[in-house]
Formats: C-alpha cells, structure tokens, sequence
C-alpha cells in the first residue's frame, strides 16, 4: 500500500507529478491539509497539534489532535500514522519549505524509512529527494535539471555514479565537503552506486 502525506510549507503544484491512486491512503500534518486541498484532495486523516491551521475541518473523516508539547513533529506523527497503517511506499508533499529545522527533520525521516525496508520520497515541486544506503539506484531523466549527492554519514565510500554529466568511480564523499553538487542525467538515467555509507539524492529545478 501507498500513503502520501501532506506537510506545511510552500509547493508547487503544478511541478508535482506524484499525485494519490485509488486505494492510496491520504494522510494531511496540520497545515499539509490545506497543500492536499490545492490538489483538490481530502485527507482520509489529519493529524496535529494545529498550531498552524486554526480552525478544524469539517470534511476529514479521521482527526487526531495531539498536545503542542511533544517529542515528534506532526509530519514525523503523520508519516508514523502512515507505517502503522501498512504503507510500504510514502510519499511526502513538501516538508522542506521555510524552516530549515523542519526540512532537516523531514529529511531524516527518509533514513528512518530506509531502514524499516518503507521507500520513502519527498518532493515539493522544486526537489524530490531519496535515501540511498549501501545500494544502487537507477535515476531516471525527469523534469528536474539537476541532481546532487548529499553524504548523510562523515564519510561514503565507493560511491559511483555512470550516465550523466560528471561521472564519478568508486569515489568517497564526505559530510564536511559535499562536492557532488548540480550534476546532470546526461541519457534517459544515471546509475548511482554507493558501497558504505548513505547519501540523500536530491533532484532540483530552478524556479
């Protein structure tokens, strides 16, 4: 099963081409309900402590409200809710707009995922970003111009990338030098290849 949870923040959502089956369940944090409404999408759940949307909807068949004094953000509550649903792909809409705390956060979510064998993806319209942890991950061409390889650990070896504009083989990266910044699918798909360690790949247009 699929879920798709809807985060605060800005999106763009004529950029985004991932949108919910029938079936898929639709899981909104707090303000997310109003960025599922822009894809004229109601919640099947709503979750939060709604600080940051004011009034409660009337249209969201499940509503959880929690206390504003907690461990987890809503996203981090909403994308639970999600795996405890039996969601074994996620998607999540935006979460990395604004604060950079709560993109950090969100991000890390992915590694959480990663670990519990759940594909997870976060995208806004402007980025789409995975986890990749000792693997390999065919990047096809897409609408986003570039992609980056961001190292999540102090250091990632072996680290390969084939079919794009600058190639690497069997490199190591590392978190205080992130250098393999804005490269580009130069086929229909790029090979990434990662021995030790994990790196998030994060595809991005300018806006």
């Amino acid at each position: 099963m699929r879920a798709f949870v809807y985060a605060g923040g800005e999106i763009f959502p004529e950029k985004i081409d991932e949108r919910p089956d029938n079936g898929d369940i639709k899981i909104a944090a707090d303000s997310g309900y109003n960025n599922a409404k822009l894809f004229g999408i109601t919640p099947d759940i709503l979750i939060g402590d709604f600080d940051s949307l004011k009034s409660l909807p009337q249209d969201v068949p499940e509503i959880l409200q929690v206390a504003p004094e907690k461990d987890c953000t809503d996203t981090q509550l909403a994308v639970e809710k999600a795996v405890q649903s039996g969601a074994e792909e996620i998607t999540i809409i935006c979460g990395t707009g604004g604060r950079i705390d709560h993109a950090l956060s969100v991000m890390a979510i992915l590694e959480s995922l990663y670990e519990r064998h759940i594909r997870g993806v976060i995208v806004n319209g402007q980025n789409r970003i995975r986890y990749l942890k000792n693997n390999s991950f065919i990047l096809l061409r897409s609408g986003y111009k570039y992609f980056s390889l961001i190292s999540a650990d102090e250091k990632v070896k072996g680290v390969s990338i084939e079919g794009c504009k600058y190639p690497l083989k069997n490199k190591t990266l590392e978190r205080k030098l992130q250098y393999a910044i804005s490269n580009e699918v130069s086929g229909n798909c790029a090979l990434i290849s990662v021995k030790k360690g994990g790196i998030y790949i994060i595809e991005s247009r300018d806006m």
